[in-house]
């Protein structure tokens, strides 16, 4: 038999010949830290389904941002548990609410750090669902205000990057020409363009209590089985003035990452979403899976799909395992 020319095994022969000729590698710039704040002070309540997260008042919530800076990792974004909730999600655009003060909080101490918040009423609303009802319908025209007044209160606030989640039609618009008229022009918007109605974001309700109070959100998020109206979603969002746009879940939407990626040329971010962490803590704790490998390999992939940035809540121990080498 004629020797081979071609031996693939001889680029992975050592580590350093595998980093050498990597072609995707992680760093801390590629993340984003997801967190959890509400009202009062020295609060820190763990969120059972989600191990080393937690609901975090907001001189906790500074000091992650110290940490996420000495890491490395560049922004935050914020979901706000409130005090109270009722019908119109009228604390979601309250000056007074949790992530206002954490938002003005974080500015004045560490400026340096990109605050990102997350634009949405499901955590506001007394109903848990994205937008106002009326006879057990999610609204959509009307609710489109409402989710310009939050963004406009985050952008009060200080607020780098406000971050509309909700999935309602026209909602990048209405944001984008508020911001606009009250003097915010200069505040990029990253909408959740192709959001899935997903089984994967169980312990974020938990987390958030955003859990929907009847029905579920299948009329607004986008159906699993779809690609090309994520093309479309992203399409519209774009024209109507976003800046960046996001692929949530990711593990199970990398195509669609990879999709959006090569028909777009603006930044595109995936969502490592809760149910995401969770499983592979779940595993990690039975001993099933070594939660160090796993988590990487699987922020890789995410990456490898396309996402220019990563929202996942394994970003702080991602980059001190990145840290420690031999990925």
């Amino acid at each position: 038999m004629e020797f081979p020319v071609v031996r693939p095994r001889r680029l992975r022969a050592s580590e350093a010949m595998r980093r050498l000729v990597r072609e995707t590698d992680l760093l801390p710039r590629d993340f984003v830290y997801p967190l959890f704040v509400t009202n009062g002070v020295n609060i820190k309540n763990p969120i059972v389904s989600m191990p080393d997260i937690y609901q975090m008042s907001t001189d906790n919530i500074l000091k992650e941002g110290e940490e996420c800076l000495k890491l490395g990792i560049p922004a935050v974004i914020l979901f706000g548990i409130p005090a109270y909730k009722d019908e119109k999600g009228s604390s979601g655009y309250d000056p007074e609410e949790a992530v206002q003060k954490a938002v003005a909080a974080l500015k004045k101490e560490y400026p340096e750090l990109i605050v990102i918040t997350d634009v949405c009423l499901c955590e506001y609303t007394s109903h848990g669902h994205c937008g106002l009802v009326a006879d057990g319908e999610v609204q959509n025209d009307p609710t489109l205000g409402l989710l310009a007044k939050a963004a406009l209160s985050h952008a009060r606030a200080g607020a780098d990057i406000v971050a509309p989640s909700d999935m309602m039609d026209g909602r990048v618009r209405a944001i984008r020409s508020t911001l606009d008229e009250h003097g915010f022009s200069h505040l990029p918007v990253l909408s959740y363009a192709a959001k899935y109605a997903s089984a994967f974001y169980g312990p974020f309700r938990e987390a958030a209590g955003s859990a929907p109070q009847f029905g579920d959100r299948r009329s607004y998020q986008m159906d699993p089985g779809n690609v090309r109206e994520a093309l479309k979603e992203i399409e519209q969002d774009l024209a109507e003035g976003a800046d960046m746009v996001m692929v949530k879940p990711a593990l199970a939407y990398l195509d669609v990452i990879r999709t959006v990626k090569e028909s777009t040329n603006v930044p595109v971010a995936a969502y490592n979403v809760s149910g995401e962490y969770a499983m592979v803590k779940a595993a990690a704790q039975k001993g099933w899976v070594d939660e160090r490998k796993i988590a990487l390999e699987m922020l890789t992939g995410i990456k490898r799909a396309g996402a220019d940035f990563i929202l996942s809540y394994f970003a702080k121990q991602a980059v001190k395992w990145l840290k420690e080498g031999n990925i």
